[in-house]
């Protein structure tokens, strides 16, 4: 989410985050809890950020179904995506890499005619070539959680960023990680998408240190 996903809406968000905490808006039920300032006032936005981003994920299903996202995402703003997400999961047999890799010319034509998704021919035709060849990934390191996790020696990195504006749009790691899939056939896999996706799914920790969740991470990853 952080660095690419930041738009310049997103920013102005920060500037107003003490009002919206006193106000309550940025805060789950009526205590005033602190999220990170990208999470704003939407309640689809806050339930991702309280559940999920930056929850360590080592289930290859849910890691290709991030790295699809992501790609999808590129250009467009987060939470987008995520209203489509649903539509995203019956699109692409529940994200179920085996299924996908198999999808012909007739399946790309349905799925640029489907309404609920990002329309994009590249992305689309990417969503597959990226099945097969995670599939390889698969068979060559026994699971792609596995293959992934090694960039950053199989543990969380735990940053402890004051403030959106610190978060790095890409780090060493993520530059690695992106040359290493581009290599194997991976697209949409630049390094700010890679990073994105590195925060998604726990690679990192990436809250402010000021979010309920950056401690709560810390202390599950203990």
């Amino acid at each position: 989410m952080i660095g690419e996903r930041v738009t310049m809406e997103e920013r102005n968000v920060e500037a107003k985050g003490a009002a919206r905490t006193a106000d309550g808006l940025n805060a789950p039920g009526a205590g005033a809890v602190i999220r990170c300032a990208w999470a704003g006032s939407d309640p689809l936005y806050q339930e991702y950020h309280d559940r999920e981003w930056g929850v360590p994920v080592h289930d290859d299903r849910a890691l290709f179904e991030f790295l699809t996202l992501e790609g999808a995402q590129a250009g467009l703003s987060w939470i987008t995506i995520l209203r489509k997400r649903e539509a995203y999961r019956a699109a692409f047999a529940g994200f179920d890499p085996e299924v996908v890799a198999r999808f012909d010319e007739n399946d790309v034509a349905k799925l640029l005619g489907n309404p609920g998704i990002v329309r994009n021919r590249l992305k689309v035709e990417s969503t597959i070539t990226n099945a097969r060849a995670f599939l390889k990934v698969q068979e060559e390191f026994g699971s792609f959680a596995t293959y992934q996790w090694d960039f950053v020696d199989g543990r969380q990195v735990r940053n402890a960023w004051s403030s959106i504006r610190d978060v790095p749009a890409s780090t060493p790691q993520s530059d690695a990680l992106s040359r290493d899939l581009k290599r194997r056939g991976f697209r949409f896999v630049g390094t700010t998408i890679c990073y994105a996706h590195m925060q998604a799914v726990g690679m990192v920790n990436d809250h402010t240190v000021d979010c309920f969740r950056w401690r709560e991470l810390r202390e599950e990853e203990s």
